[in-house]
């Protein structure tokens, strides 16, 4: 996928993002809404989550947290909500679940860092958020996040020993 594809993506994530954000007042649901919506119109069709298509889902988490941070929102709560729309676009759309879940943590931190913000406080927002919707699929498949993203995720691990003990 190219640099621009990409580029754009972000661009039209961060004005969703905002006009959802400005429309409700609130980063909760209007942020699971407009992520979920954009991630199930990246991944349509996809049975196994490529690599355009993790660039895709951790592209539009960037630009999520980027449209949070740009309009003084809450971007941990953005990373939250916005990683639990991703999965449940990826459950939606049959898409792997675990490596959306993985992109969408890693779109965080990346997002985290191009704002200059708390990467580890994203991060742990993040893969909270992927969790919870796991969770609300099914026990296996927040088993099957938690173990991607304790495989892939530096710090994942102590978030997760943390918090779901």
């Amino acid at each position: 996928m190219g640099k621009s594809v990409l580029s754009s993506i972000v661009k039209a994530a961060k004005m969703a993002t905002i006009g959802a954000i400005k429309s409700a007042g609130d980063v909760g649901e209007s942020v699971v809404q407009a992520t979920r919506d954009m991630v199930c119109t990246a991944l349509q069709g996809v049975t196994d989550v490529t690599v355009a298509a993790e660039e895709s889902v951790g592209k539009i988490i960037r630009g999520a947290i980027q449209a949070a941070s740009d309009v003084g929102s809450d971007v941990v709560k953005t990373a939250r909500k916005a990683a639990y729309g991703a999965v449940k676009a990826a459950h939606e759309t049959g898409a792997d679940v675990s490596k959306t879940a993985v992109a969408a943590v890693r779109g965080s931190i990346e997002a985290a860092e191009d704002i200059g913000g708390d990467a580890n406080k994203v991060m742990k927002g993040a893969v909270t958020g992927a969790i919870e919707a796991a969770g609300d699929i099914s026990e296996e498949t927040a088993h099957s996040v938690r173990d991607a993203l304790t495989a892939s995720i530096d710090g994942a691990r102590d978030v997760i020993k943390s918090t779901y003990k």
